[in-house]
């Protein structure tokens, strides 16, 4: 977890957590605008060089620079803290209150000390620069309140002063233009201020739909762990009374116990196959769970292509045999090297070779190629049977999903096999699909990268 995360996870837990993460909005976004404000002030400065006194605009400018220093030093001080303790939240608090105080009051001593030089009439450039550095506030110093209100006081403070400044000199009739230019600053601050209302309540919404989602989002995490803590402890249950049962089954079946009659050898057949059957749910279960959280180990070895296609395709012969399904295999002329995790790929081939004889029709054969393609080697598992629709790609690698989800399929399943499937040969850097037509049958192919010559035997090693 990073220094950010962990600081997030501090402010979610705290009671003022709202407060503190209002901070963190409010120093990213000072951070994130340094290099705008400066190219504000450079510009502002070369201007008021220019046309006005340079000693004053140095001396507004260096103090201003001061500000922004504290700023930044403050800002870094708060990115580097852990979210934990009210006080110190209350001294950065107080310290970019104080940094805003500093920075107003110099930005306003700027346009004013401009404003006075002008003369009578024609502040268009110090109106415009506090106009400006107004609008800004209001949209990226809305995170707190305190301190746009502070800066927006005075501020105001500092329009007024400009706009009277004629005013008091003249002491023009009501008519004038003096008193429009007055009215005018009057309108752009109530226009400042709904600016301000407006950020201010869009960046409280966001706040309030930013702790929805941060609270669906635990509850959805507890849900997630409290799902896979029930499957690996209800898996890890039933493997030990399914492994004695299996055992008790086979060595009855065997005969060890004397010769059992014909239909209690057929029941027992029946039993051995579903017992078969709910182990094979079991370790899907449990592979599911160790992929959902990351801990699904790989041993990964040198493997030649064809010798380790040619014994998964003796391990399923007898599973063809017995629905007349023959898996036939045709070497191929090249010897072909990958690395990979025997098991995990022995597992993958499985439960190809397996779908692929259940869902072809009886007596037609299933045919597993070798195929090089530059740098990869395809393997791909082909049968005669059924075909899957179109648009089924989801529901053939979903978890928990077949293409006949029906109570009344005559195929059975737990619907985690391609699943599985796909994150293996996915952390074998590979990728498996499918190319199928409904009715005709159904090709699976899986592409794994190549092993060079020259690393064949160093990965042995």
């Amino acid at each position: 977890m990073t220094g950010i995360e962990k600081a997030e996870s501090a402010t979610v837990r705290h009671p003022d957590s709202q407060a503190v993460r209002q901070l963190r909005d409010y120093v990213n976004t000072s951070l994130s605008l340094i290099w705008q404000r400066q190219a504000i002030f450079a510009g502002a400065l070369v201007l008021t060089l220019a046309y006005f006194d340079a000693r004053w605009a140095m001396w507004c400018f260096v103090t201003l620079q001061a500000s922004e220093l504290w700023d930044f030093l403050n800002c870094r001080r708060v990115e580097r803290w852990d979210g934990r303790g009210m006080p110190q939240y209350r001294r950065f608090l107080a310290g970019v209150l104080a940094n805003t105080v500093v920075s107003a009051l110099s930005i306003s001593l700027w346009v004013a000390l401009v404003a006075l030089q002008q003369g009578i009439g024609g502040h268009f450039m110090p109106l415009f620069f506090l106009f400006a550095a107004s609008l800004f506030a209001a949209m990226n110093n809305h995170q707190i309140l305190p301190a746009l209100q502070l800066r927006l006081a005075i501020y105001a403070v500092t329009f007024l002063f400009i706009a009277l400044l004629d005013i008091i000199k003249l002491l023009p009739p009501l008519s004038s233009f003096v008193w429009l230019e007055f009215f005018t600053v009057v309108f752009v601050m109530f226009f400042i201020l709904d600016s301000s209302r407006i950020f201010l309540r869009l960046y409280r919404s966001n706040l309030h739909q930013m702790d929805v989602l941060r609270q669906e989002h635990e509850r959805t995490r507890a849900a997630f762990r409290a799902k896979s803590q029930f499957v690996a402890t209800v898996s890890h249950e039933l493997r030990t009374p399914l492994t004695s049962i299996s055992v008790a089954v086979d060595m009855v079946n065997s005969g060890e116990f004397g010769e059992l009659p014909q239909e209690s050898r057929d029941i027992l057949q029946i039993a051995a196959k579903n017992c078969a059957r709910l182990n094979s749910l079991v370790n899907d279960l449990l592979d599911l769970q160790k992929i959902e959280a990351n801990e699904m180990a790989f041993h990964f070895d040198s493997l030649e292509v064809n010798d380790f296609i040619r014994e998964a395709v003796e391990m399923h012969q007898e599973n063809g045999a017995e629905t007349g399904n023959r898996v036939e295999f045709v070497r191929h002329p090249e010897d072909m090297w990958i690395k990979g995790d025997p098991m995990r790929l022995m597992q993958v081939m499985s439960n190809l070779l397996s779908n692929a004889i259940k869902f072809s029709h009886p007596g037609m054969p299933v045919h597993v190629n070798v195929q090089r393609l530059e740098d990869l080697v395809r393997i791909t598992v082909k049968d005669r049977g059924i075909g899957i629709p179109e648009g089924s790609r989801k529901v053939v690698f979903g978890r928990f999903s077949q293409v006949d989800g029906s109570d009344r399929r005559q195929i059975d399943g737990t619907g985690l096999g391609m699943s599985i499937a796909e994150s293996i040969v996915e952390h074998h850097d590979g990728i498996i699909d499918y190319v199928s037509e409904l009715g005709v049958g159904t090709e699976f192919f899986v592409e794994l990268p190549l092993l060079k010559v020259a690393g064949r035997a160093q990965a042995a090693e």
